[in-house]
């Protein structure tokens, strides 16, 4: 408490002058005595209280959280409505609490950052949380619609939100640039169907065009044409009460007794611009960091290496950003490693670039090439990757690799795709599904064929058989047909699992495939 004291020896003073003038008259004549006087004349100094100063009570604001769903969880407010379809995802998050989890997990690298980006543009928080429906906050993601990455972007949309393909790098799957074309893209469709959300909504899930068609016909008929009441794909009806219910759950996750792991409400991944074609095996070495770490901040590279042209950015976490720098300016700015390669006869552009798993273009870039004319003897100097490329573990090749490997039936066939090959042929003839013929090799129905392109096919054994996968080497005088008798199948298995061309000539040395039911046959 702070306090001022005031003077009021006068007052006593003039007393004196009251009751004892004569006194003061005699012995106080002159002003120096006078002033004299009053100095020695006692001082009563008076409290007198001011207003009270208080410390200012921290402001609670969204921002000031210390777990970024809290952040989140502040600022949401579409309404919940009491409707069977938010009740049912609801239900379905509440009894599949690790699902949640393993989301949050996910989602701790980037959630920060799309916070940030969807209130700069001062949209519904409820977007924020669209990555949790569209991906399960999976990087890699990619759906049977051809859609890929958090935000689930199929290629045409994507490019026409300035999201670039190609064969080294894929926009769809870049966290910042993704963000910034989903964004885009749900502002543009909210303006379109003036100012209604959940119409935006539906419309990024299932197209615009549909959304329209189905007011219309609502209009037509006289009935609402709020999105409850409209008559979408099974999908997209169940797309909007799905993030609607996640928004609930994640806002009022104390009620329902939710234990969601915090996310730290704070920057913890920074885009730095190498300007250059970094190999990620050693971009991760200049960070301190371990390989899948960096490809896991940088899905978009499908490759060993970022993009030689254009796109070059990585994410990093914030407090390895500065170790990242020093170390490539240590090294002069090296981005990849080069190694000399000798021309031989039979070699082109196209075989040397696919051997060292790169593209003609870096190649005749490294070698200042404006043709594809290569001469025997001659060195090149090719571009490489730095470890195997199998320990690029998230690259898109092995990724493709671990899938098309996961067990998914009892025999394992593989397809070469021929000329006019579909999906829907290759699927007829083997007996499978066409979905998931597709689905086992990590594309979608819709996606083109390349000739030459290896699939995966997986055909269950009959009812009751015992499967047993062996190989056998061809010995002088076998046949295809002696070798299916012996263990009871079929000659065209034994061409169908081998990749063999009708009539082929086998030779002694040579590898077979089999897979024999050992409850007939003895391996």
């Amino acid at each position: 408490m702070k306090f001022r004291y005031v003077l009021v020896g006068s007052m006593f003073l003039a007393g004196c002058q009251i009751t004892g003038q004569s006194d003061v008259a005699t012995t106080t004549n002159t002003p120096e005595q006078q002033e004299k006087a009053l100095l020695k004349t006692d001082i009563v100094q008076t409290p007198v209280e001011t207003d009270k100063v208080e410390e200012a009570t921290p402001v609670i604001t969204p921002q000031t959280q210390d777990d970024v769903w809290e952040r989140i969880a502040m600022q949401l407010e579409m309404p919940v409505p009491e409707n069977k379809r938010v009740n049912y995802y609801r239900n379905w998050y509440l009894k599949h609490p690790q699902h949640l989890k393993t989301v949050s997990e996910r989602a701790e690298p980037f959630l920060y950052l799309i916070t940030e980006k969807v209130e700069e543009r001062g949209i519904p928080l409820e977007i924020a949380l669209l990555p949790v429906v569209e991906s399960s906050f999976d990087q890699f993601a990619y759906s049977h619609g051809r859609a890929a990455g958090l935000w689930q972007f199929v290629p045409d949309t994507g490019r026409r939100f300035g999201l670039e393909q190609n064969w080294w790098y894929d926009g769809r799957r870049d966290v910042i640039a993704s963000t910034d074309a989903a964004l885009d893209l749900l502002e543009y469709l909210h303006k379109k169907f003036d100012g209604d959300w959940l119409h935006a909504l539906a419309a990024y899930n299932t197209g615009e065009g549909r959304v329209f068609r189905a007011i219309k016909k609502n209009k037509a008929k006289g009935l609402p044409t709020d999105f409850w009441h409209l008559s979408l794909p099974k999908e997209t009806s169940g797309y909007v009460p799905k993030l609607i219910a996640v928004a609930d759950v994640v806002k009022n996750k104390e009620r329902y007794g939710l234990d969601l792991p915090a996310i730290a409400n704070k920057p913890v991944v920074e885009q730095v611009e190498p300007g250059m074609q970094m190999d990620l095996a050693l971009a991760a070495n200049y960070a301190g960091l371990s390989l899948s770490e960096l490809q896991s901040l940088n899905p978009a590279y499908n490759h060993w290496a970022t993009a030689p042209d254009g796109t070059n950015h990585l994410l990093l976490p914030k407090e390895n950003v500065a170790r990242f720098n020093s170390n490539l300016t240590e090294n002069n700015n090296q981005g990849v490693k080069v190694t000399r390669y000798k021309v031989k006869s039979g070699d082109s552009l196209g075989l040397i670039a696919k051997r060292h798993n790169t593209t003609v273009k870096v190649i005749q870039r490294a070698n200042s090439l404006k043709g594809t004319n290569i001469r025997v003897g001659e060195h090149l100097l090719i571009p490489v990757s730095l470890k195997d490329e199998g320990k690029y573990t998230l690259s898109a090749p092995q990724r493709l690799a671990k899938l098309t490997s996961k067990k998914r039936g009892d025999i394992k066939l593989t397809h070469t795709v021929q000329k006019g090959d579909s999906f829907w042929t290759i699927a007829r003839k083997h007996g499978v599904s066409h979905t998931s013929l597709a689905r086992w090799n990590g594309m979608a129905p819709k996606d083109p064929l390349r000739i030459g392109q290896d699939l995966v096919i997986w055909k269950k054994a009959d009812e009751g058989a015992r499967i047993r996968t062996i190989f056998y080497q061809i010995r002088e005088g076998d046949s295809l047909s002696g070798i299916a008798a012996r263990y009871k199948v079929s000659v065209s298995d034994l061409v169908k699992w081998n990749s063999l061309k009708k009539n082929a000539y086998i030779q002694p040395g040579q590898k077979l495939k089999l897979y024999i039911d050992v409850t007939k046959v003895s391996a």
